[in-house]
């Protein structure tokens, strides 16, 4: 079973850094797992539910090490590359020259109008 997309949602919250949803060989999608900052570092928290007791249940779970460890390093190097080009956007966001405000131009007989409050004269129509 190939991972074949991941796809990170960020979020700036203390312990709940993202959100991914992985998808399988281009036809399985598992959504809602977590991207957390621990006490030991980023990991991968599998979608779950509250049960009535107030313990959460895993909805999707690998069945062995080896498909935990690998779909915790694929969404852990997503997660990265999203936060990286954030980054990236926000760096660059920054150091764009900003556009000045210009007033907009005035034709210097309009200004005179304005200023003396006259009205153009107008021009005799023929009858």
């Amino acid at each position: 079973m190939e991972i074949t997309e991941v796809r990170i949602t960020l979020r700036d919250e203390e312990k709940l850094k993202a959100f991914a949803n992985v998808t399988f060989d281009d036809a399985f999608v598992v959504r809602g797992l977590k991207v957390i900052n621990g006490n030991n570092g980023y990991f991968v928290s599998m979608p779950s539910r509250k049960r009535p007791d107030g313990t959460y249940q895993d909805i999707a779970h690998p069945i062995n090490n080896e498909m935990r460890d690998k779909l915790e390093s694929v969404v852990l190097a997503e997660y990265e590359k999203a936060l990286n080009e954030e980054t990236s956007l926000q760096n660059l966001s920054e150091s764009a020259p900003k556009e000045e405000e210009q007033e907009p131009e005035v034709a210097s007989d309009d200004l005179t109008d304005e200023v003396y409050g006259e009205t153009p004269e107008e021009e005799p129509t023929e009858s």
